[in-house]
């Protein structure tokens, strides 16, 4: 069933011009969506929702001006599927995939498939806790790009493996068009994952990204160019990857591993171990089980102290190995 959108009346020529431009979707008049039947298996009580909800209608009652933004996004819609499937298309949509098109099949893919519908769940629940400046679930399910390209890379990714690989990759470039995200819909990613501020993050065909991962702007995770088949990164659940990291070949990130800004790494990385540098050594350890939930991103001034002390007198610092 299609998801449908909210029903705006009809003010005058101009005003119908105006949405239009500005919300396509918001302007056709369409009715409102019938109730959604809950799946076999599913949780009735959904408290993410609950909160999305009261939290856009204090935006609605601090903001006028956003209020009907902010019904026609979420306030019309029953569930965060389709509030989710909305949002998405009319930011995706364009003059050639059509906003409507682009609902009915987020809406059909996110509402049949239960891992999606878990994983948008803890998603958003990791940019709410490990992102500061998200001031809440509803301002990341509407604004945060981050999260736009994660869930939509997740239906691309459905449709791939249903063999629709076209219409996935033409998903995939609208993404990378609008969100300057470019996630190959082959790639496996798992459930509560942050892209904090996203821009520049490269994902290729063969990467696998484990659950929990925090990735921060410009990461690559790419292939040397010299491999076919399995040629990318596998990133274990709980790391932490810095700002503009390359990661490269078919290597392994451990779990709980830390990767510091600008690193090139070309080597496996062992758990829980942090590393740094052009191309990138193991520095030391990290103490927290998953420093993808902390977001610390540096160790202390006197670890470093003792780094390059040690580096200076010619052997590695206690506790680390070198790759």
């Amino acid at each position: 069933m299609a998801c449908l959108s909210p029903k705006i009346p009809p003010e005058s020529k101009f005003m119908e011009y105006r949405l239009e431009k500005v919300f396509p979707v918001y302007a056709r008049g369409i009715l409102k969506p019938d109730p959604v039947q809950p799946m076999p298996g599913s949780v009735v009580d959904d408290p993410i929702w609950d909160a999305v909800r009261e939290e856009a209608k204090l935006e609605a009652e601090k903001e006028p001006i956003l209020s009907s933004f902010l019904y026609a996004s979420i306030l019309s819609h029953d569930c965060l599927e389709r509030a989710l499937g909305f949002v998405l298309a009319n930011r995706l949509q364009s003059p050639t995939l059509l906003a409507t098109q682009l609902m009915d099949i987020f809406c059909d893919i996110i509402m049949d498939d239960q891992g999606i519908q878990r994983s948008i769940r803890l998603d958003v629940q990791a940019f709410k806790d490990r992102d500061p400046s998200c001031l809440s679930y509803c301002s990341a399910l509407l604004y945060l790009k981050g999260y736009h390209s994660l869930q939509a890379y997740r239906v691309a990714h459905a449709l791939w493996n249903q063999g629709r690989k076209v219409l996935a990759l033409a998903l995939q470039s609208r993404i990378s068009e609008v969100f300057g995200v470019d996630i190959h819909p082959a790639a496996k990613i798992g459930e509560g994952i942050l892209l904090d501020h996203a821009t520049g993050v490269v994902v290729g065909e063969t990467a696998v990204i484990g659950s929990r991962v925090s990735l921060m702007q410009g990461v690559t995770l790419g292939g040397t160019g010299k491999e076919i088949g399995d040629r990318h990164p596998k990133v274990g659940e709980g790391a932490l990857i810095g700002a503009s990291a390359t990661i490269l070949g078919n290597i392994k990130i451990g779990e709980g591993a830390m990767i510091a800004a600008g690193s090139l790494v070309l080597k496996d990385v062992p758990p829980h171990s942090m590393v740094a540098g052009i191309p990138a050594k193991v520095i030391g350890y990290v103490d927290e089980q998953n420093p993808s939930l902390t977001m610390k991103h540096d160790a202390s001034k006197e670890f470093f102290e003792h780094v390059a002390s040690s580096r200076v007198e010619g052997r590695s610092p206690e506790g680390s190995a070198p790759q």
